[in-house]
């Protein structure tokens, strides 16, 4: 069925010579809000080529439709109002280094504010659209070790509390087990000269990486081998699951954490072991933060989800020539209600 309406052009005293406004669609648009609505749906749930191909109509227009839609759903709403706990990451969307800021807030488990690149300048833009007064009542920042995020955080919003994402924590851990597990096998192999043990050291890695209530009975064995052939290297393990134990403890008692953090600090400066005297000092110069997530419980999870899902539009599209796109289906999806397909009521809670 075809419908035709006229949309006759007025003389506004105003705008001058323009089409008169009708209720079923945009100014300047060639659809309907219905047809708008459906390629934004479209648009949230599959890639833009597939929109495009069953809405008979070209990709860039449902980009052009997505900015609108957007654009509508936005209009009168300030994302950047009222921020209180807000987290900060950068994510890669290409190949070559090509990485895009996002900011969400903890409060809304929404996206508030993207942008192309990552660094001191493009954090710097995102505290200028905050501005001064409503980045004074920030009061949790949460952010991985990035010291161009440190810098900027206490340059722009020194009385916010920031709060070290644990997970990048017990990463740096692994990474030193890692190194020291590298360091093992080369001693096996080059000083002592026996490979059997070598090749054992070099195929025990994914026992030394699995937290300790998750080992299969073969990942135990090798744990229970590394303790009596290489007692350095299980001395290292020790150490990434008692850090790893830390963070578990202060979702129960945070204070007893508190101590528990002094108590492997101390260990780790007196293990011998390179790697871990390094983390040790790694974690000395950023204690505050790590301090500030084991009182406030907060952490980088919902932006690494975000971060997730950012990688699966990616995936979805099959890769994108420009960050404006990734980040228009971003706003789309992730920074506030999801369209829905037209005469459906939204999902209610």
């Amino acid at each position: 069925m075809f419908l035709e309406a006229d949309a006759p052009r007025v003389a506004c005293p105003r705008h001058g010579p323009t089409v008169a406004a009708v209720p079923w669609a945009r100014h300047n648009a060639g659809h309907t809000l219905a047809f708008d609505q459906q390629a934004a749906w479209m648009a949230a749930e599959c890639s833009k080529s597939a929109a495009a191909e069953l809405l008979r109509c070209t990709w860039r227009t449902v980009g052009r439709i997505v900015e609108r839609y957007t654009a509508d759903r936005d209009r009168g709403a300030d994302r950047l109002a009222g921020l209180r706990r807000i987290g900060i990451d950068e994510i890669s969307y290409r190949k070559g280094h090509r990485y895009m800021t996002v900011v969400v807030d903890h409060d809304t488990a929404r996206v508030v504010w993207m942008a192309d690149g990552h660094g001191t300048d493009v954090l710097t833009r995102f505290f200028d659209e905050l501005g001064e007064v409503r980045a004074a009542r920030l009061t949790h920042i949460s952010a991985d070790g990035a010291a161009w995020i440190a810098q900027v955080t206490a340059d722009r919003a020194p009385r916010a509390l920031r709060v070290m994402d644990p997970f990048h924590v017990v990463a740096w851990a692994t990474e030193a087990l890692n190194t020291e597990r590298r360091a093992s096998w080369n001693r096996a192999r080059r000083e002592l000269g026996d490979r059997q043990a070598a090749r054992a050291l070099k195929d025990s890695r994914f026992a030394l990486w699995k937290n300790a209530e998750d080992l299969t009975d073969r990942q135990a064995a090798e744990l229970t081998w590394i303790a009596a052939t290489d007692p350095r290297l299980h001395r290292a393990w020790r150490l990434k699951e008692a850090l790893r134990a830390v963070f578990a403890l202060s979702k129960r008692r945070p204070t007893a954490a508190l101590k528990a953090l002094d108590a492997w600090i101390s260990w780790a400066r007196r293990c011998r072991i390179p790697a871990f005297i390094d983390l040790q000092r790694k974690i000395v110069r950023h204690y505050d933060a790590i301090r500030s997530a084991l009182i406030t419980g907060l952490s980088n999870g919902l932006i690494e989800s975000t971060d997730t899902k950012t990688r699966l539009i990616i995936r979805r599209g099959f890769g994108f020539h420009s960050a404006d796109a990734v980040i228009a289906l971003v706003m789309l999806t992730l920074a506030g209600p999801r369209p829905t397909l037209p005469g459906r009521q939204p999902p209610t809670a």
